[in-house]
């Protein structure tokens, strides 16, 4: 049987249609409504509209005919926030789980990490801003969040379509908690800029008008150090190494553009 998506004009969405394919046994819905916001790579501007676009996943979820429901949530609720925003954005996602759970239909939450992939736009933007020496907003230097990949993604939602995880909430996340700017400085020695620039965290009441708090507050947030448990059953990211997950999408964007030299599209 096909299988149904919300959410699919997302990057993760579109990635999902090309690979999951058909279900033989089980009509099988994966709600990815507001999945463009769970990502460090933006700058808080994928959290507008957030809590309607959300909302309006779950109402749709509700008129499925679907034999499941794979709900795709968010890691970083492992730890409430202290400040809103984002301290509310994290109350309407575990709201809104609970309701999918509560749900008629048999359904299963996957909290996901932040996204990252070879398709993300937002990285695209940072390649072209490291390269011409702009600065980024990084935040402290040892609060890590957990990472996922795309490709890593989509196979932990599929793995977590099976009727006895009726009920269950999962994560899907690689590895333990890394820094954002452990991340990023990461990728950006792999495009060939040798020393990225970060803003000092004393600027941060100025950079508030161009870098959205709800951002801020995420690079802040740190998670515990371990994979946040239990993770999806029998799933294991392939690219459990943040480092291995950005070497292979710097080759991607090579391959994608036969040009030479990691990461030179």
């Amino acid at each position: 049987m096909p299988i149904s998506i919300i959410g699919r004009q997302s990057e993760l969405g579109k990635l999902l249609a090309r690979h999951a394919g058909a279900s033989p046994d089980l009509k099988l819905l994966v709600n990815l409504a507001g999945q463009q916001a769970n990502t460090l790579l933006h700058d808080g501007h994928a959290w507008k509209d957030f809590d309607k676009t959300l909302k309006a996943g779950v109402r749709r979820s509700l008129r499925t005919d679907a034999d499941f429901i794979v709900f795709a949530s968010f890691a970083f609720v492992q730890r409430i926030p202290p400040k809103d925003p984002l301290r509310s954005l994290a109350e309407t996602i575990l709201a809104c789980e609970q309701e999918v759970l509560a749900e008629p239909v048999p359904a299963c939450v996957v909290r996901l990490g932040y996204l990252y992939g070879p398709t993300s736009q937002d990285l695209h933007a940072y390649r072209k801003a490291f390269r011409l020496g702009r600065p980024y907003w990084a935040g402290p230097r040892t609060a890590g969040q957990f990472h996922l990949h795309h490709d890593d993604a989509v196979r932990a939602l599929l793995l977590a379509a099976n009727p006895r995880h009726a009920g269950k909430t999962f994560y899907a996340t690689a590895g333990g908690a890394v820094p954002f700017m452990r991340f990023m400085d990461y990728f950006a020695r792999g495009i060939g800029k040798r020393c990225p620039l970060h803003i000092p965290l004393l600027a941060a009441p100025v950079m508030q008008l161009i870098v959205r708090k709800e951002h801020m507050q995420q690079v802040a947030l740190a998670m515990p150090s371990g994979p946040p448990r239990p993770q999806v059953p029998r799933w294991k990211p392939k690219l459990a190494d943040y480092r291995r997950g950005i070497d292979s999408l710097l080759a991607d964007w090579q391959a994608a553009s036969g040009a030479p030299g990691s990461g030179t599209p």
